[in-house]
């Protein structure tokens, strides 16, 4: 578990380190703010391609397969990435990292709902839920250190001397845990798969550069929802499909899905808003607005294991329930606030946010693969984390587009102010997310702990 959970860490740290850079990295290799974009979008799509095809890799080859294959990935696109001569290769490196994560993220999972019994795996995924969490929220204050003291390839070579630890104990440690069985690939099914998740990833990812009405956007989006459809319809059909979409006949699947959209949604978006409104509302230098969103993090990722463990023992529905009305209530503070908001309440709803996270984000995870029976493990697992990948890229493409829009309103038709344009907008874009955030609420009551699944 240590190998493949930081391994994870890097992973999920690298998606979101890079975004601090990337206005010094446009300057530095002479390329525009569209193409300096593609250094984060690049990463989503490659995330959204390749995790849908992990369910039957993780049948096909061994753990100890994958896992290699998965580090590597990593290292070369670091490596690639901090030794860059140009933005081709640092773009080539960003998608080396993302092919590497793509891998692990499912692979982690299946390893643990493989080796836990159910009454554990609340803990287990607690832990994991702290790595999901903490990678990203500590990316941009780690690289915003970084950038302040050394130049950006140092992201990258930070990375170096963890992966190389987790290859280290993978190799010695790491068992192989799946059982492999002699499946084929079906290329039609990857193909659709591909254009279909890449199509609208792609399309929600630039929608905010190019505008929602573009024909690149709409037409991206729209083949990639044809795309999917033709791709559900072929696996309805196989006997051995790639993603085996019938887990969706069981209802609590369903259930976690729909709060695992929600969650990534609202989370990943957050993540973005939140600084965007710290840095140009209230006028908090980058590396600030990371130390002022430390705290959350930090105190989630203690609390993680223990939130974990009260999963394990109470059930879904109370440790699910309370986390959903801790976000609830964080938004509806968040909604409040203005261009003079004081620094503490941030600090101060920032913890009750992620401390509300920390509770959802893992237990509904472990809840909805619960809720399946273990030959859908691996295909559970793609699924989810294909959607968690879709919802954190439709979720900051439409906040990103809410805020922009009332800003610009805002500076046309009430003042010059961009403080307070900022601030009217994050403001209506965090009521968006309080709208999700109370249908969470909602669906969590319909929670409860799946009895033992058999094979429909």
């Amino acid at each position: 578990m240590a190998a493949l959970l930081v391994a994870g860490f890097v992973g999920l740290f690298s998606e979101t380190a890079l975004n601090i850079a990337l206005s010094d990295l446009g300057q530095i290799f002479e390329v525009s703010t569209t193409t300096v974009q593609w250094l984060a979008t690049g990463y989503f799509l490659t995330l959204g391609i390749l995790i849908p095809v992990t369910g039957i890799l993780m049948q096909k080859f061994t753990t100890r397969q994958m896992f290699i294959t998965s580090i590597l990935l990593t290292i070369i696109g670091t490596v690639l990435a901090a030794v860059a001569p140009s933005f081709g290769f640092l773009l080539a490196g960003r998608i080396f990292q993302a092919a590497g994560l793509a891998i692990n993220l499912p692979l982690t999972q299946n390893v643990i709902f493989t080796i836990f019994p159910p009454n554990k795996r609340g803990a287990a995924m607690g832990i994991m839920g702290l790595v999901m969490l903490a990678g990203p929220a500590l990316g941009p204050t780690i690289a915003g250190l970084i950038l302040d003291t050394l130049s950006w390839e140092w992201i990258f070579w930070v990375q170096l001397p963890f992966l190389l630890l987790s290859l280290i104990i993978g190799l010695s440690y790491l068992p192989n845990v799946n059982e492999v069985r002699k499946v084929s690939i079906d290329v039609l099914s990857v193909v659709l798969s591909t254009i279909g998740f890449g199509g609208i990833v792609y399309g929600f990812s630039v929608s905010g550069e190019s505008g929602w009405t573009s024909s690149t956007v709409l037409g991206s989006i729209i083949v990639g929802v044809l795309a999917i459809i033709l791709f559900c319809v072929r696996q309805m059909k196989m006997e051995i499909p790639v993603m085996n979409i019938r887990a969706f006949k069981y209802p609590l699947f369903v259930l976690g899905v729909f709060m695992s959209f929600i969650t990534f949604f609202n989370m990943l978006s957050m993540l973005v808003i939140l600084p965007m409104y710290m840095q140009i509302a209230l006028l908090i230098a980058a590396f600030t607005t990371g130390l002022i969103l430390l705290p959350g993090s930090l105190l989630n990722c203690v609390l993680a294991p223990t939130i974990g463990g009260l999963f394990d023992k109470y059930g879904p529905k109370a440790v699910i329930t309370p986390g959903t009305i801790l976000v609830a209530f964080g938004y509806l503070i968040y909604a409040s606030f203005g261009a003079d908001t004081a620094l503490w309440m941030v600090v101060v709803t920032h913890i009750i946010m992620m401390l509300g996270i920390g509770a959802v984000l893992a237990s509904t995870q472990t809840n909805t693969l619960n809720s399946l029976p273990k030959e859908y493990y691996p295909d559970g697992i793609a699924i989810t984390q294909t959607i968690q990948q879709v919802a954190g890229a439709v979720g900051i493409a439409v906040m990103v587009s809410l805020l922009a829009s009332i800003q610009d309103s805002y500076l046309a038709t009430v003042g010059n102010d961009i403080s307070a344009a900022a601030a009217t907008g994050s403001s209506f874009v965090f009521k968006v997310g309080l709208v999700f955030a109370m249908i969470n609420v909602v669906l969590s009551l319909f929670m409860k702990k799946p009895k033992e699944v058999k094979l429909k």
